[in-house]
């Protein structure tokens, strides 16, 4: 594939080509990489998962024995079925989150109690050498002073940390817009002339963006793979210092069956009131949720396809994507290809590892609620393609579960939104349901329960107490991990905090859940076409566009106030109706940054201290910006 730079300057920015071999997988046949040593059985991982799957059966099992005396009265009818169906669909997963959590309170709990290091550091076998290691940023049409302004920070972090390992960065670009690919080469000529000696950085601009993001990595390996045992992929807004670099190149030479280890990226930041929601939550509640995965996930874990380090041959000679084909004729490109290349290197025989131990691995979030529903558009309809794969040959059980985890993610969405449908339309009593038109001496009439009894209230008081209780246990959690209320501004800042994402996190749930449900459908449709565009700095939407985003929300809030007013609809969604009426000003909400006296609010540990590898970004962003003193402000398209 020709790269679109001048024959002198591709010379000048990409080293001499190295070919290795990366061929299309078949999703029909199973397969084995005989190069692969195999990872042994591991007894205890299959303890946690025990742990981790059967609380929430045993629960859903006790939920749906409770909640089927309500409607057996009179027999079942397809109604009943069907809302009980989904109740226990619902109530299943959520269970599965907390399960999680407390196997993570557990893990913390047992290394404060071993006194084990964070990060292993056993022995690495005397014959492993070091390894050559490629740093991969794939951009596309991104603001190049946000990429070389991190490129740098990272290389120079990475020069100055040292160790045994040996690495060149290569700034892969699928740039379309050529302004952009000019400030690109000029930034990358600039960087190169800035680094000190001895740090090899490259660029490649490629001629077309065929596979997109996921052929932009294969390009580069089938081009340059031979030359480097593993490569560390990073997306454009990746932050990593030279120590967690060097830990994950660690980590894989000390396993010799590993084939991709990822690490657990913190968000840094966020500005918006939205970002700093999202950027709370991963920072207090993420790691006891991570530590319970990566105990049962054991070596079958997930790829989230960036800030991970990937062993070069492996991913080469086992995950190489095929179009996948289409329910309606054709075929089209696996989109969210992280998840299926994980399931590949573990069907082939190589182990599949999570380290959220490792610390210095950060990525940004989308700053406003439209910016959010924009990329989880995209990863919906990625997420769904892998229900196409479940039946895929030679995938083992585990990464089947994430492939169809990733889908249920979004499938719960229109789930959550039927149930909203049928409470609504039930009403408060059959004297005021919507379905009164069934007569009261058919046997088809659904017998739903009186919601004032103490039981019923019960129940539905534990089902939200189950949503909650993820983000409380992970509160619990916080001192196992050394952290300290002081590391968020004391007590009170931090109960502050706390009660405001979890207020929050409950007026967008609702505006989400219909927001999900849109993409599903957009996707089921064929609606959602390709990869749309990302804007990582988002901004600011007029009254339009947030009208044309959130009508849906906001008349089906309009038409839930309006039937509990009425006493047509029971009281219990006032709470939903209240979010979703009040969409328009919320959407507002989430793209505005805090008066500078509340700088603080809902900031982690990142906020108070901020790292030092996010304050030498921030400079060297701002140096390349007055490289380009005078050019337009481009705000950028993401992959």
């Amino acid at each position: 594939m020709k790269d679109l730079i001048s024959a002198p300057s591709a010379a000048k920015m990409l080293p001499p080509e190295q070919p290795m071999a990366m061929p299309e997988q078949n999703f029909g046949a199973a397969f084995r990489d005989m190069s692969a040593p195999g990872t042994a059985p591991q007894m205890r991982v299959a303890l946690w998962r025990v742990i981790a799957f059967s609380p929430a059966m045993v629960a859903t099992a006790l939920l749906t024995f409770v909640m089927q005396g309500w409607f057996a009265d009179g027999g079942f009818m397809m109604i009943e079925v069907l809302l009980l169906a989904l109740i226990a669909f619902n109530f299943f997963w959520i269970c599965f989150s907390v399960s999680t959590v407390l196997l993570g309170l557990f893990s913390l709990w047992q290394r404060r109690q071993e006194a084990e290091r964070r990060v292993p550091t056993g022995p690495i076998a005397p014959d492993t050498p070091p390894l050559t290691v490629a740093v991969l940023v794939p951009v596309h049409n991104e603001d190049p002073a946000a990429v070389f302004g991190n490129a740098r920070t990272m290389l120079e972090d990475l020069h100055a940390w040292g160790g045994a390992h040996d690495y060149a960065m290569f700034i892969l670009s699928d740039t379309r817009d050529d302004r952009i690919a000019a400030q690109e080469l000029a930034g990358v000529e600039a960087l190169r002339a800035a680094l000190p000696p001895g740090i090899r950085l490259y660029y490649r601009r490629r001629e077309d963006n065929t596979g997109r993001k996921a052929g932009n990595i294969a390009d580069w390996v089938r081009r340059w793979g031979g030359g480097y045992d593993a490569m560390l992929v990073l997306d454009a807004d990746s932050l990593m210092t030279g120590r967690a670099i060097a830990q994950l190149a660690d980590a894989l030479r000390r396993d010799p069956a590993a084939g991709l280890i990822q690490s657990f990226p913190q968000l840094i930041g966020a500005r918006s009131v939205f970002g700093r929601m999202q950027q709370f939550a991963n920072g207090v509640y993420g790691l006891a949720m991570a530590e319970g995965l990566a105990r049962w996930v054991g070596a079958e874990g997930n790829y989230w396809g960036h800030n991970a380090i990937l062993r070069t041959r492996a991913f080469a000679a086992c995950a190489g994507l095929p179009e996948l084909q289409q329910t309606f004729g054709g075929k089209t490109l696996i989109m969210s290809h992280d998840f299926v290349e994980a399931g590949l290197l573990r069907r082939a025989g190589w182990g599949v590892h999570f380290l959220p131990q490792i610390q210095g691995s950060y990525e940004e979030t989308p700053p406003t609620l439209i910016d959010h529903i924009l990329r989880d558009r995209r990863w919906c309809q990625g997420n769904l393609q892998h229900l196409k794969l479940l039946r895929a040959q030679g995938f083992c059980a585990i990464s089947r579960f994430h492939l169809l985890h990733g889908a249920i993610g979004y499938l719960m969405a229109p789930i959550w939104f039927a149930l909203l449908v049928i409470w609504a339309l039930i009403g408060e009593d059959g004297e005021t349901s919507a379905l009164q038109y069934f007569s009261p001496t058919d046997p088809l009439r659904p017998s739903w329960p009186d919601m004032s009894e103490p039981r019923h209230v019960a129940v539905i008081l534990v089902i939200y107490a189950m949503l909650l209780a993820p983000k409380l246990l992970a509160l619990a959690a916080l001192p196992l991990t050394g952290t300290r209320l002081s590391d968020y501004g004391g007590g009170r800042q931090f109960a502050l905090s706390v009660v405001s994402e979890i207020l929050l996190a409950i007026l967008y749930a609702p505006i989400l859940m219909v927001q999900q449900m849109i993409a599903v459908l957009r996707s089921a449709l064929r609606l959602q076409r390709g990869w749309a565009p990302q804007a990582r700095d988002g901004g600011r939407y007029g009254l339009k566009t947030m009208l044309i985003c959130h009508a849906l929300e906001f008349t089906s809030g309009l038409a839930l106030s309006a039937g509990i007013l009425a006493g047509m609809v029971s009281v219990w969604l006032a709470p939903i109706a209240l979010s979703l009426v009040l969409v328009l000003p919320l959407s507002a909400l989430s793209g505005m940054r805090p008066a500078l006296r509340l700088r603080f609010w809902m900031g982690t540990r990142e906020v108070f201290a901020e790292p030092r590898i996010a304050r030498t970004a921030r400079t060297y962003r701002k140096a390349v910006e007055r490289v380009f003193a005078g050019a337009p402000d481009h705000r950028s398209a993401a992959e």
